[in-house]
């Protein structure tokens, strides 16, 4: 398995590997790709829910309309409006895979 540490995998890195492993024309990969951002960036514009088994769950949430404070004029209130954004729960096999980069617990020694 192949650990990467603070680097940013891109779609261009997906369609290049994805394009070794199987063969197939990166153009072609990386229409594939690109339709499926597109069928999940549609689903998501109109609040469904994408469930990608083992991968994770992107959910449409709503967040509520709160005040806010500009550091540089604390007297003054900002109103932050209820606005909509993405949630991403990780499945199951991403925690466990991710949860391998935790630092590992020092034993005490008394």
């Amino acid at each position: 398995m192949i650990l990467y540490q603070n680097m940013t995998l891109t779609k261009r890195d997906l369609v290049v590997r994805i394009s070794e492993e199987t063969g197939l024309i990166q153009a072609q990969v990386f229409e594939a790709v690109q339709k499926t951002l597109d069928y999940i960036t549609e689903a998501l514009a109109k609040g469904d829910k994408v469930e990608l088994r083992n991968f994770g769950v992107f959910d449409v949430v709503t967040r509520k309309p709160r005040v806010g404070r500009n550091p540089k004029r604390p007297d003054v209130d900002v109103t932050i409006p209820a606005r909509a954004t993405v949630k991403f729960k990780a499945g199951k096999e991403m925690k466990e895979s991710v949860l391998k980069l935790s630092p590992k617990k020092a034993k005490k020694v008394a």
